[in-house]
């Protein structure tokens, strides 16, 4: 049994329980329900109802997990709003492609119309009644105005390609380049080259173990004769070519053409002169001194300009070698550079 102080006790607290559960409600009126207005029965009440799924959906959504397992990653949801917006850009396209203007004429084959862009590219200097003219003499029959829809039409004034211009000045061309040999006993010795152009003719070739600015000079002058200067000379940006041999180069009448930083291919000729001497005859022997390279290079200088060929002279060599005919008689082979190399050419027997 509960004794009169627990009886107390609980009639005590109930007054002031009550009290607390009063005050911390503001939102229950007075003498009505705690449950009724709570801020959480509101919320509860404004929220959208849960979608209700029938057994047909559920089926629906099972087969399609069993038959598209990755449905989930292709699922997106958007707002009414993407769905108009997607609407009114499928009219626009829609009515964009019915209303286009339809060609009047068959259109061009594809072969003539690359052959149009090849002509533009290859004769800059042609317009459209150029190019038609020529694709009238070879039996292509197209209008001028069809000829000039497919020109590019160049941003900048045509000009000239850079294979062109070097055909062009290749006789007033010449490239000199400094290029690095060890020898034996490990020091370094600078070969200063001077090529022609024309025929790819090495004018004149210096070796040296302290290059200098004077020495640059005195070789350009050994190269050119006073009365055999060149148009234009090809070089890079190395330090050894000052302010002098600027002067110099104006007196004798030549304009440098100096490449861009770090771009040797921008003086190709030199370079690959460079590269076909380390190639074939370089990279095969060790080099004593001085003295033992330059009789090397002597040698094969003489062998790169009166017996190899080359590509670009159409298999002819710098100094024009005659076609001999098998009447000459038999083949027989010159060492040339030490016996790196041989010359071919027919003996009387």
């Amino acid at each position: 049994m509960r004794s009169w102080c627990d009886h107390d006790e609980l009639s005590f607290r109930r007054p002031f329980r009550c009290c607390l559960l009063q005050f911390s409600n503001p939102y229950r009126p007075a003498g009505g329900d705690p449950r009724a207005s709570s801020p959480t029965r509101v919320f509860q009440k404004n929220a959208p109802l849960r979608l209700r799924l029938q057994r047909s959906d559920r089926l629906l959504w099972v087969l399609l997990s069993r038959w598209w397992p990755g449905w989930r990653c292709t699922l997106h949801i958007v707002r009414p709003d993407t769905v108009i917006a997607w609407h009114r850009r499928a009219f626009a396209w829609y009515w964009t492609r019915k209303s286009r203007r339809r060609p009047a004429r068959p259109n061009v084959a594809a072969e003539i119309r690359h052959l149009i862009r090849e002509m533009c590219q290859a004769n800059p200097l042609w317009g459209a009644p150029r190019i038609h003219g020529e694709l009238l003499k070879l039996g292509i029959d197209v209008a001028q105005s069809t000829v000039a829809k497919y020109l590019r039409r160049p941003r900048k004034p045509p000009s000239q390609t850079w294979r062109t211009f070097l055909t062009n000045h290749m006789e007033q061309m010449a490239s000199v380049d400094f290029f690095l040999v060890p020898t034996a006993t490990f020091r370094l010795l600078f070969v200063f080259v001077v090529l022609s152009h024309a025929r790819r003719r090495v004018l004149h070739f210096q070796v040296t173990e302290h290059p200098s600015h004077e020495l640059t000079m005195q070789q350009i002058r050994e190269a050119f004769p006073w009365d055999h200067g060149c148009r234009y000379l090809l070089r890079d940006r190395d330090a050894i070519y000052g302010a002098d041999w600027v002067a110099m180069t104006k007196a004798m009448g030549m304009q440098e053409v100096i490449s861009a930083p770090r771009s040797p291919w921008q003086n190709p000729y030199v370079e690959r002169l460079i590269g076909s001497i380390r190639r074939e005859c370089l990279d095969h022997i060790i080099v004593w001194n001085q003295r033992s390279l330059r009789r090397t290079l002597q040698s094969y200088f003489a062998y790169h300009q009166r017996s190899r060929t080359h590509l670009a002279l159409a298999k002819d060599a710098p100094e024009s070698r005659a076609v001999e005919k098998p009447e000459r008689g038999r083949i027989v082979a010159i060492p040339q550079v030490g016996g790196l190399h041989h010359r071919y050419q027919r003996q009387a027997a």
